[in-house]
C-alpha cells in the first residue's frame, strides 16, 4: 500500500506540471446529474462489501442483472416500436420487421386512441394515424394483428388511460385466434402517474385511473399471469428535461405508489409484483446510463424486500425495457443520430436491459421510413453479434469509476425518494406540482448550457453544416380517414344496438360501484362497443383530469 501511495504522489506531481503547462479542456466534468466526474477513480473506490453492494448476477440485490445467465443463455428482446396510418399499414410493418428479425412488437397508437375518443369524434379531426395507430374497434384489433400468432409474439402497447380497453382487444384477438391467456405474453405501459408527470395523455383524475391500473394488476393476476400488467415509466419523465436521478428517484417514487394502491385495496405483494415491469431511457451520458440500471435494479431489490417484505424473489427483480433517447436526436445531419443511437443502446445493453428498441435516425423529422426502421434495428443486431458485449455477464462490474458512480446514483435518487416521501408520495407530489417543477429546472438549465456551449451538441451548436442536404420523410397517407370512417359507420349500423347499450350500463353500474371493471369491458368489446365509447361511459362517471 506504501508503494501505492508512493507512487500516486509522484503522478499526482506529474498531473500538476502538465496541467500548470496546458490546464484540462474545461474547470469540472459533471454527468447530466451534476455529479462530478473525478479525474481519477482507484481501489479505494472500491472498500465496500461486495456481496452487499454488487453481489452475483440473478442474486439479491441484482446490481449485476436478474438472470443468472444473462444474455448468455438468451439476447435482450428486440422490440421496434412501430405505427402509423392504419391497421392494415401497421400490421405490414410488423411483419416486414418480424422478418427482419425483430424479436418482439412494441404498438405506438395514435393521439385519439391513446385519449379516448374515436377516429370519427370531431376532438380526432387531424390527428388519426398520424403518431400511431388508429384502433377504434375490436375489428381494427383483429386487421392489427393479423397472420401474427400471440401465442409466439410478445407485444408491448403504449397505451395507458385506455390501457384497459386496448388490454381487453388484445385478450379478445388472442381468444379469436385460439390462444388461451395463459399463454398470452406481453406489457401494457399503464402508468398514469408519469401522463400527470411528464406525457400528457391523461382521462380521468389519478384515484379512478388508480383503481383501473389495481383491477388489471387483479384480473391479470387470476387469468393472465404471463402478461406484465404495466410498464412503470421513467422514459418520458427523462424526455421531457429530468435527469438520469431524477429519472431513476421519480420512476421508482411512481412503482411505489402503484404497490401501496394495490396493497390498499387487498392485493398481496407476492401475487401482483413479479409481473410488474420497467421503461427507462437510454440517454448520452454513456457510463451513467450504465449505473442508473445497475441502481435501480439494486433499489427495487432492497425496497421490495425490506421495505414492502416481498418472499417471492421474482417481486425483488426489476425488469425493464430500454428505449434511446428521442430527445437526443437531430433535425440536423440525421445520420449522426445512428452513431447516437449506436451508444446509447450499448449502454442499455452494458446495463442489463431486458428488451430494447433503438430509434431510427430520422424520427426528429417524422415517422421512421422502412429503410431508417430496418437500420435502427440492425444496430441491435450488431451490438448483439458483432461486438462480444454479450458474451460475458456485466462487463464492467468491478470498474472504479462505474462502481463509485452506481453508488452516487444511488444515493442521490434516495435523497429524491425521501423528498417525495414527506410529501405524502408520489400522487401527492404530482398533483402539487412538485415532479414537474424538478424537472422544468432540469430541462432549463440543459438548454442553457447548449445555448452557451457548455453542452456540445454536434451538428446543432458546434460542427453544423451551411445548407443540409434534403431528406426524404414518411408522410401519412389521409386517404385512409376516411374508410376508418366508412369501417366505424358499418360496425355501429351492424351490431346489436341492444347489447350494446346493455354492455355500456354495466359498465356504468360497475363503474358506480367496486366491482372489477375488466370483466364488463372485454364484454362491451365483444359486443361491439367501440374505444371511444367506453372511454365516454368512464368519463361520465369519473370526470376528467384537468
Amino acid at each position: 500500500m506504501s508503494d501505492l501511495f508512493s507512487f500516486e504522489q509522484s503522478w499526482q506531481k506529474e498531473v500538476d506540471r502538465q496541467l500548470q503547462a496546458r490546464g484540462e479542456r474545461k474547470g469540472t466534468f459533471q454527468t447530466s446529474s451534476n455529479i462530478e466526474v473525478e479525474r481519477l477513480y482507484t481501489p479505494e473506490a472500491m472498500e465496500e462489501d461486495y456481496m452487499k453492494k454488487i453481489g452475483y448476477p440473478g442474486e439479491y440485490p441484482f446490481t449485476r442483472g436478474i438472470r443468472h445467465t444473462m444474455y448468455r443463455g438468451r439476447l435482450w428482446t428486440m422490440r421496434q416500436y412501430a405505427g402509423f396510418g392504419s391497421a392494415k399499414e401497421t400490421n405490414e410493418r410488423f411483419r416486414y420487421l418480424l422478418e427482419q428479425g425483430q424479436t418482439g412488437l412494441s404498438v405506438a397508437f395514435d393521439l385519439p386512441t391513446q385519449i379516448g375518443y374515436d377516429s370519427d369524434d370531431p376532438m380526432a379531426l387531424g390527428e388519426v394515424g398520424k403518431v400511431g395507430v388508429a384502433i377504434d374497434s375490436l375489428e381494427d384489433m383483429e386487421v392489427l394483428f393479423h397472420e401474427i400468432p400471440l401465442d409466439r409474439v410478445s407485444t408491448s402497447m403504449t397505451i395507458n388511460a385506455p390501457a384497459a380497453v386496448l388490454l381487453a382487444m388484445y385478450l379478445v384477438v388472442a381468444e379469436k385466434q385460439g390462444v388461451p391467456w395463459e399463454k398470452v405474453s406481453g406489457t401494457i405501459q399503464n402508468d398514469i402517474l408519469k401522463e400527470y408527470i411528464a406525457r400528457g395523455t391523461h382521462i380521468y383524475p389519478p384515484k379512478p385511473s388508480m383503481r383501473l391500473i389495481t383491477d388489471i394488476f387483479s384480473f391479470c393476476s387470476d387469468h393472465v399471469p404471463s402478461f406484465n400488467t404495466i410498464s412503470i415509466s421513467g422514459y418520458h419523465i427523462r424526455e421531457a428535461g429530468a435527469t438520469a436521478v431524477q429519472e431513476l428517484a421519480f420512476t421508482l417514487a411512481n412503482a411505489k405508489a402503484y404497490v401501496d394502491a394495490a396493497i390498499d385495496v387487498g392485493l398481496d405483494v407476492d401475487r401482483f409484483a413479479p409481473r410488474l415491469a420497467f421503461f427507462f431511457n437510454g440517454h448520452n451520458y454513456f457510463f451513467e446510463e450504465i449505473a442508473k440500471f445497475r441502481a435501480a435494479r439494486r433499489m427495487w431489490a432492497k425496497m421490495m424486500r425490506e421495505e414492502y417484505g416481498a418472499k417471492n424473489p421474482k417481486s425483488w427483480q426489476l425488469r425493464f425495457h430500454t428505449q434511446v433517447a428521442g430527445s437526443t436526436l437531430t433535425a440536423q445531419q440525421p445520420d449522426n443520430n445512428i452513431v447516437r443511437v449506436a451508444l446509447q443502446a450499448l449502454a442499455a445493453v452494458m446495463g442489463g436491459t431486458q428488451s430494447l428498441h433503438t430509434n431510427a435516425k430520422d424520427e426528429a423529422l417524422g415517422l421512421p421510413t422502412e429503410e431508417s426502421a430496418r437500420i435502427a434495428l440492425r444496430t441491435q443486431q450488431l451490438i448483439a453479434h458483432e461486438t462480444g458485449v454479450a458474451d460475458t455477464i456485466d462487463p464492467l462490474a468491478g470498474s472504479y469509476y462505474l462502481e463509485t458512480l452506481t453508488d452516487q446514483v444511488e444515493e442521490k435518487a434516495h435523497e429524491y425518494l425521501a423528498e417525495i416521501d414527506s410529501l405524502g408520495g408520489a400522487v401527492a407530489a404530482v398533483e402539487n406540482g412538485y415532479m414537474q417543477r424538478e424537472i422544468q429546472k432540469s430541462a432549463y438549465e440543459t438548454q442553457r448550457n447548449i445555448e452557451s456551449e457548455e453542452e456540445i451538441v454536434v451538428g446543432v451548436n458546434k460542427f453544423a453544416m451551411e445548407e443540409e442536404p434534403e431528406q426524404d420523410v414518411l408522410k401519412v397517407d389521409d386517404s385512409f380517414i376516411a374508410e376508418q370512417h366508412e369501417q366505424l359507420e358499418h360496425l355501429r349500423k351492424n351490431r346489436s344496438q341492444n347489447d350494446v347499450d346493455h354492455c355500456l350500463q354495466a359498465l356504468k353500474e360497475a363503474a358506480n360501484g367496486h366491482e372489477n371493471l375488466m370483466p364488463p369491458i372485454i364484454e362491451a368489446v365483444k359486443k361491439g362497443c367501440t374505444v371511444g365509447e367506453i372511454c365516454h361511459v368512464l368519463r361520465s362517471e369519473f370526470g376528467e383530469y384537468v
